[in-house]
């Protein structure tokens, strides 16, 4: 009686191939986790300063002679929750007029002209 099924040598053959396919693939993915978390810092950023920019124009409108907000906080957003920076998984807002609290994480927020950027160093202009 003749027995069917594939010989070690087959079976070898398309862990073989699999191993070159996973190979070429898997570097793909790894960088797709990268790429999310800069178009989650994006949209983080974009939030922020749409929150400045309310809150300034706010400001300028009831006549405040230093319409920039001081400081990020909480309750200039619609859920009052200052967005998490995924780089670091902080929300940590360190101003420029202080020495930074924690170095490399959350965002930096520039009070003498409203702008905001990642604090990291990994970071370029978005």
């Amino acid at each position: 009686m003749k027995r069917r099924g594939f010989t070690l040598i087959e079976l070898v053959m398309v862990i073989v191939i699999l191993g070159i396919l996973a190979a070429m693939v898997l570097p793909r993915f790894i960088d797709l986790q990268g790429e999310a978390r800069k178009a989650a810092s994006r949209g983080g950023l974009g939030a922020i300063r749409a929150a400045v920019a309310v809150t300034y124009a706010s400001n300028a409108a009831i006549g405040d002679s230093t319409p920039v907000p001081a400081t990020l906080t909480a309750d200039m957003f619609q859920d009052s929750q200052i967005p998490t920076e995924p780089i670091s998984n902080s929300t940590i807002v360190t101003n420029l007029t202080t020495p930074p609290g924690e170095t490399g994480s959350g965002w930096r927020y520039d009070t003498a002209n409203g702008r905001v950027w990642v604090n990291d160093s990994q970071y370029s202009a978005w």
